[in-house]
């Protein structure tokens, strides 16, 4: 008898186990049933022009079918490892590594079809891509208006127009440009966008170099901006390209959507139809709302409208060192959902009591039905910020940064309770020489001006060695608190006492009346898709900062002296450039 329990007891267990087999395997195919039942049916998916309840009502599972799929096969979700390798801005911690070893990437790359652009594929093709002699530089560029509206009513283009926004950087070799189009080999349309039907502005009629090759005017606004980065800066004052870019973020058709992996907070990489990628960050808070004081700096929010904003600092205080971030409108059913290949982020959709389309995705912090992303009923803001180049074509340094807070609620950090703690950064590599401890007083204004906390790591190109700019990426923590101004952000300038000349000046021109920041931000801004950016508090609250910065340097001044303080950079580029 007791035999006869044990074994009936294990049929039991194995029913049980082959049960929930089966029930995990029929959820798994419920979306490939759903989409082709709506294939059959010619039901269509969820459309925007009609109100959220309705679009989301009985074919709520069902998503659009993709475009090329056949009648007879179901195309079904892709197998992760025909993912494009992608770029990462990880925030993990780690300390001068290189980004290869910091950067999660997808598992493989997308198979690379070595069809021509501009050419059928199947096609015979002309000659061997391999063989194709190397693209031709096509000269100098005639010099274009600066940045803004113009008209004589443009402060922007007043301040572009200023002796100090006209220094040009010194002439520039093979080994300060991070690629040379005329002989790098690695660096061509195929492996740049790592797919051959590479659609471009007026591909019918385009004209070729003798080569057979694209001109570089042809290229897309994203990879005109990656050719442009050399050792001093991102992009340079009067690139056309990067206003072209921002147009390109707030306008081109997404084509896919997946969840970036890493980070805290959910963000999204997004690819566009002529290839470009760019990260987009959802809006979180209203303009007016600030951080709860009772949270701490690393559990804050990541705010969309601060990374658009950092972008437009970045680029009126002449640092350079931000890549292009517009603000968008975003459909989450059309470009977020229906185009998604990825089921972990498809299956967090859902229409809330108030029908709106939301969904929350998959994140460390804020990723939970109670957290989620609600459109109205599904349009929702953001911000794309453009791709940097690829890590297998341009890799790239992560730092530690000296002034890096301690992310505990308990603990400081080194730096907040040594007040000589900069004699020792200048004693360290990378910082004993050259100019990096300068740039790191560069990125402590713009963290303070913005309020920003947040600088645990910072990157640079691995081409360039040390003698090379800053990137100033992730700033979504920037511009929480109007209200308050964080004097410990300010640690680095107090504790080191040096700027460069060229910073100090531009400041000192953005505290005049004339050529005021928040008059000058207001109006950058206000050439956004999401415009209004910024709060009107925030504005203000720059001008207010500002002053803190310029007092901060005066009182180092009289401790120890201008010379001391004040690095004659201008005089430093004066000398390269004519040596050159």
């Amino acid at each position: 008898m007791k035999m006869i329990l044990v074994r009936r007891f294990r049929v039991l267990i194995l029913v049980v186990f082959l049960l929930a087999c089966a029930l995990h395997i029929a959820v798994d195919l419920l979306p490939k049933l759903d989409r082709r039942s709506v294939r059959s049916s010619g039901e269509p998916g969820c459309s925007c022009a009609q109100p959220a309840a309705e679009a989301a009502g009985p074919g709520w599972a069902q998503a659009r079918s993709r475009p090329g799929e056949s009648a007879g096969g179901d195309a079904g979700w892709p197998n992760k490892h025909t993912l494009r390798i992608l770029q990462d801005f990880s925030s993990d911690p780690a300390s001068n590594l290189t980004s290869h070893s910091l950067e999660k990437l997808p598992l493989a790359a997308e198979p690379v079809d070595h069809t021509p652009r501009g050419q059928e594929p199947g096609s015979p093709l002309p000659r061997d891509p391999a063989h194709r002699p190397l693209l031709r530089d096509p000269g100098p560029r005639p010099r274009v208006p600066p940045p803004g509206p113009s008209g004589d009513g443009s402060l922007l283009a007043k301040l572009f127009e200023h002796p100090l926004y006209q220094g040009a950087v010194p002439p520039l070799t093979e080994d300060d440009v991070l690629f040379n189009v005329n002989s790098d080999i690695r660096f061509n349309p195929k492996a740049a966008a790592e797919n051959s039907d590479w659609p471009h502005e007026g591909a019918e009629g385009a004209e070729f170099l003798p080569t057979g090759e694209a001109a570089v005017d042809l290229y897309p606004n994203w990879l005109k901006f990656h050719i442009g980065i050399n050792r001093y800066e991102l992009y340079s004052r009067h690139n056309p390209a990067i206003d072209a870019l921002l147009q390109d973020l707030g306008s081109q058709k997404i084509t896919s959507v997946a969840m970036k992996s890493g980070g805290t907070q959910l963000k999204l990489i997004m690819t566009f139809q002529n290839y470009g990628q760019a990260l987009f960050k959802p809006m979180k808070q209203t303009r007016e709302q600030e951080t709860p004081p009772d949270f701490f700096y690393f559990s804050d929010y990541e705010r969309h409208n601060a990374e658009i904003a950092a972008f437009h600092l970045d680029r009126i205080l002449d640092f350079r060192r931000v890549p292009p971030v517009a603000g968008r409108m975003i459909n989450m059913t059309k470009e977020i959902r229906d185009v998604t290949r990825d089921k972990k982020l498809w299956r967090t959709f859902f229409v809330s009591p108030a029908n709106n389309i939301c969904f929350y995705g998959e994140c460390s912090y804020y990723c939970s039905t109670e957290h989620a992303l609600c459109g109205r009923p599904d349009q929702i803001e953001g911000s794309l910020a453009a791709f940097l180049p690829d890590l297998s074509l341009a890799k790239r340094k992560t730092w530690r940064n000296p002034w890096r807070r301690s992310y505990h609620k308990r603990k400081k950090a080194e730096w907040e309770v040594d007040p000589d703690y900069c004699e020792e950064v200048k004693q360290t590599p990378p910082y004993d020489s050259g100019h990096r401890i300068l740039d790191i007083m560069d990125m402590t204004v713009f963290d303070f001006l913005m309020g920003n906390m947040d600088r645990h790591h910072y990157e640079t190109f691995e081409k360039f060695g040390n003698e090379t700019f800053i990137i100033h990426l992730d700033n979504g923590r920037g511009f929480g608190k109007y209200s308050h101004d964080e004097l410990s952000i300010l640690a680095p300038l107090h504790q080191c006492c040096r700027i460069r000349r060229s910073t100090y000046l531009k400041l000192q021109l953005l505290a005049k009346e004339e050529h005021k920041l928040s008059l000058l931000m207001a109006e950058s801004l206000q050439r956004d898709k999401v415009a209004p950016v910024l709060y009107q508090l925030h504005l203000e609250a720059l001008d207010r900062r500002l002053r803190i910065v310029l007092q901060a340097i005066r009182d180092c001044v009289e401790k120890d002296g201008l010379s001391s303080v004040v690095e004659d950079d201008l005089a430093t580029k004066h000398r390269a450039s004519t040596e050159r």
